[in-house]
């Protein structure tokens, strides 16, 4: 009798043998599933070394599931190395996994943070072909000494100085009744969407010779001028009284973005001696705000490099505003403003602007539109201006006359000797 069930159980395991290798879909439908679809590395490397992390990879199906390659797509180049069935591997090929079963893979990775020839971000990804289906995880690492932001909230007083760059992955926040003080030189990267959300004060003070930055964290050359990296700075209802000084913002989708007016007597932001450059959409982009801005170079946007609508208060003094696009086929006004928008309120607007340069390749350049009944004021006075408008001659503005860059195709907007505009401004304050 007891051969007889060690007959049955044998049957009973072979019969479960087969039945595994012979329940593999074919099915181009039947997808992997992960732990996660990002696999970060936010540890600081200080020296050389490595560390791993594990990802699981799911088989939510039924049967079985054979996994035809897996693989870095940096290849034998990558910064990461996989370990699968105990194997440091770039590559592995045909690995089963049983229905409703799962596989652990590790991930190494091993970056020298003190050779400054390594970049601030290592990425790579692990690519899956199941049944001709092609999935990827991404593979994040940071490899030079920096500061790791990661979705943080600052609900205190915080000064970032200039020591190490600070990258920043999601986003970063200042909170209400908080204050962001940044000093000269200081480097802010931000990693593909994430953005700096100002609830409270943001106050970046740089210098001539020590401007601070804030752009993507992506350092390589082809990188260096691409826009839509990041999603930009934004000042919210509760902020006011931010500054940027001696600043450089540059290749987000919107560089800066405020949607309110000030709740103090100070400008919601003063925006001073600052660079604003590379933008998808937009430079600046106000909902019924308060912009103080002088002394600035606005260039390189896909559509406005100001956008204010909504009504709001610009005071605008001794900026240049270039509109000139390489990749970015712009059909829109460098400057724009209205007292309304799309879906918010039409408001009151104030607009003083003095002594900039607004121009371009487009024939207008400049348009102020009135759509509601609603007040507006404007003093336009010893600009020059591309524009097919009548409405702002006089005040000593200087309409269609080339200002004279040396190079605006390369992005040189300093006047020539021979400029036009050489002391046609007039002395004001900021």
């Amino acid at each position: 009798m007891r051969l007889s069930y060690l007959f049955i159980g044998f049957l009973f395991l072979t019969f479960m043998a087969c039945r595994k290798s012979e329940g593999i879909t074919t099915d181009s439908s039947a997808k992997l599933s992960f732990s996660m679809d990002t696999l970060l590395f936010d540890t600081v490397f200080t020296s050389s070394g490595s560390t791993n992390k594990r990802i699981k990879v799911y088989n939510s199906n039924l049967k079985a599931v054979n996994i035809t390659d897996i693989k870095l797509s940096g290849g034998t180049s990558s910064y990461f190395s996989l370990i699968i069935n105990g194997q440091s591997v770039n590559q592995k090929t045909n690995l089963q996994i049983d229905g409703k079963d799962s596989i652990s893979i590790y991930v190494k990775v091993t970056i020298d943070g003190n050779n400054q020839t390594e970049p601030f971000i290592a990425q790579d990804s692990i690519l899956f072909n199941t049944n001709g289906n092609k999935q990827s995880i991404a593979l994040i690492a940071y490899g030079q000494n920096a500061v790791f932001i990661n979705n943080q909230t600052i609900s205190s007083n915080t000064t970032w100085t200039s020591s190490l760059p600070y990258i920043v992955y999601k986003s970063v926040t200042v909170a209400p009744q908080a204050t962001l003080n940044i000093l000269p030189g200081t480097k802010i990267l931000f990693h593909g969407s994430s953005a700096m959300n100002i609830k409270g004060k943001l106050v970046a003070n740089g210098t001539v010779a020590n401007p601070i930055l804030f752009s993507g964290d992506r350092t390589e050359n082809f990188y260096a001028e691409e826009p839509g990296q990041w999603n930009g700075v934004h000042f919210y209802s509760s902020s006011s009284g931010s500054t940027l000084n001696y600043t450089i913002i540059k290749n987000a989708v919107i560089g800066i973005t405020a949607d309110s007016l000030s709740t103090t007597n100070k400008p919601k932001l003063s925006l001073t001696h600052s660079i604003v450059k590379n933008m998808t959409i937009a430079g600046f982009v106000g909902y019924n705000t308060q912009l103080d801005a002088f002394n600035n170079l606005f260039y390189n946007a896909g559509q406005y490099l100001l956008y204010g609508v909504a009504g709001g208060k610009y005071n605008l003094k001794q900026n240049t505003f270039a509109g000139y696009t390489k990749k970015l086929a712009r059909k829109t006004p460098s400057v724009y403003f209205s007292d309304s928008d799309n879906g918010r309120p039409a408001a009151n607007l104030n607009i003083q602007i003095a002594n900039n340069i607004i121009w371009g390749s487009l024939a207008e350049e400049f348009l102020i539109e009135k759509k509601a009944n609603t007040i507006l004021e404007t003093t336009i006075r010893n600009n020059a201006i591309k524009t097919l408008l009548k409405t702002y001659e006089g005040n000593f503005n200087l309409l269609n006359i080339d200002p004279g860059f040396i190079d605006p195709i390369k992005y040189n907007f300093m006047l020539q000797d021979s400029s036009p505009l050489k002391n046609k401004g007039f002395g004001y304050e900021q």
